[in-house]
């Protein structure tokens, strides 16, 4: 009773633990499996194994050749071992095992081979599977082109990956030698330390901001840093992850785009200053300007009857005109949608034409509008003004020498632009050379006395202001045509 006992707990061993029995009679040269065994193989229970086609169950290679080494040396040298290996079963599935054999010895010989062999199939796979896994993370925390670290509750270094020493400028050595806070900016040492206990106490799982360190030179680091706490089955916190990217550039960069807008500000401002001091001078030149001339009208109306008068009064009038629209320029606000507004094209031309009279009649020059005259475009009167003025007299400036100017108007009409066209015959422009800047500040590319660069700078920038744009076609010696997209009035 007592032997059948402890039979039925063996069997029982082997079953709920899967770990079958095997022996190798050397003398009968003989092999006895156990049921699980056999089970573990997937053979059936009458399957009556020998040494090699116990040995054929091995995978080929590593598998094979250990065993049959391993159970060589057991009978000849009396060597126990226990190793895991890989089987392949009647059905074709690999599958891990562990193999455990002692030799039993009597007068010097080993007369049986005795051993255990256990199904160990999931957890050696899982155990690759996690093991495959931790070399991916590895080899993901080393090769991240972003600084990393994994840090403990007290803030060492457990483990740090080369982009992060790259970042400080130290070796992976000396890196690990200080501590988080060593290189921390002394201003931002406190920064975070809140966080960190919140997450240590569990009121946080990350939290990220921006904090300065201190690399290898003493140079300040800017940096964008998250922080995520890792904890153990049980909730316990075990060590932080660290994610640490490097912003100093971005944060130089900002700081600039931030001082220039400062600067830009201040001088919109000064500018504004500047065009109401304009306005204002400009304006009392006007009122004492038309004041002589109605005195002159009175004292002298002779003198209107001369041919030059007509044109002076007609440019005064304009100047005055002009000069309302600069005052209104003085006040314009961001917001330039609110003071855009529609404009008779035709009436902006012929007044400009009238405005430069006597530089036309000086000039001999001959300009020539084919515009329709109920044409309308969205625009600020002032820019318009200043855009047709400063195209028209470009072309007499830069006419050829000792020939005058034929200045040729007209447009192309689309569905919601109307392109202006402003065509003379001049000297023209080396676009190749200079087209690139052509519209840059104080770029001049003739030698006139009075060319100063900034005409087309800003007229396009008044273009452009209005929600139109300027093309520009030109050779050297036969003349320029100028393209302005204007946005028409619906």
């Amino acid at each position: 009773m007592q032997k059948q006992s402890k039979v039925s707990l063996l069997e029982f061993i082997q079953k709920h633990a899967t770990i079958g029995t095997w022996e190798y009679d050397v003398e009968l040269d003989s092999v006895h499996w156990s049921s699980e065994t056999k089970k573990i193989h997937e053979v059936s229970v009458d399957f009556e194994p020998k040494v090699e086609s116990g040995i054929s169950f091995y995978r080929i290679g590593y598998s094979r050749t250990t065993i049959t080494k391993l159970f060589t040396n057991c009978i000849e040298k009396h060597e126990d071992f226990d190793i895991e290996l890989e089987i392949v079963t009647p059905l074709g599935i690999n599958k891990w095992v562990r193999v455990i054999g002692m030799p039993i010895i009597e007068n010097y010989k080993c007369c049986k081979v005795q051993g255990l062999f256990q199904d160990i199939d999931e957890k050696t796979k899982n155990s690759i599977a996690l093991n495959f896994k931790e070399k991916q993370l590895r080899q993901t925390f080393e090769s991240a082109l972003i600084g990393m670290a994994i840090i403990d509750l007290e803030g060492n270094w457990i483990n740090v990956n080369r982009s992060l020493c790259k970042t400080f400028g130290y070796s992976t050595e000396e890196l690990m030698s200080l501590s988080f806070t060593d290189i921390t900016h002394p201003e931002d040492l406190k920064k975070g330390y809140k966080s960190r206990f919140d997450m240590i106490n569990g009121k946080l799982d990350d939290y990220e901001t921006e904090k300065r360190f201190l690399d290898k030179k003493g140079d300040t680091i800017w940096t964008q840093l998250s922080t995520s706490i890792v904890r153990d089955d049980n909730g316990q916190p075990l060590h932080f992850v660290a994610q640490i990217s490097d912003i100093s550039q971005i944060k130089k960069s900002s700081n600039k785009v931030n001082q220039l807008l400062k600067t830009t500000e201040n001088q919109n401002k000064r500018l504004l200053n500047f065009a109401h001091i304009v306005s204002h001078n400009l304006r009392s030149h006007y009122a004492n300007l038309d004041m002589l001339l109605d005195i002159v009208k009175i004292d002298l109306p002779e003198t209107t009857e001369n041919e030059v008068f007509p044109l002076i009064l007609e440019a005064v009038n304009n100047l005055g005109e002009t000069v309302e629209n600069l005052n209104e320029v003085a006040s314009i606000n961001i917001k330039t949608d609110n003071i855009i507004e529609s404009l008779n094209l035709s009436d902006y031309l012929n007044k400009a034409k009238k405005s430069i009279a006597a530089i036309i009649l000086d000039s001999k020059s001959i300009i020539e509008i084919d515009v329709n005259k109920d044409l309308q475009i969205l625009g600020i009167p002032a820019y318009l003004d200043s855009i047709i003025l400063n195209f028209l007299t470009n072309a007499i400036k830069y006419k050829k020498p000792n020939e005058p100017a034929k200045i040729d108007i007209s447009t192309d009409i689309t569905d919601k632009k109307i392109v202006l066209k402003i065509k003379d015959n001049g000297q023209g422009i080396d676009l190749e050379k200079y087209g690139e800047k052509l519209f840059g500040m104080y770029k001049t590319f003739h030698r006139h006395e009075d060319s100063r660069g900034l005409g087309l700078f800003i007229t396009k920038n008044q273009v452009e202001a209005i929600g139109g744009k300027i093309e520009v076609k030109s050779k050297v010696n036969e003349g320029t045509t100028f393209y302005i997209h204007l946005n028409k009035y619906e």
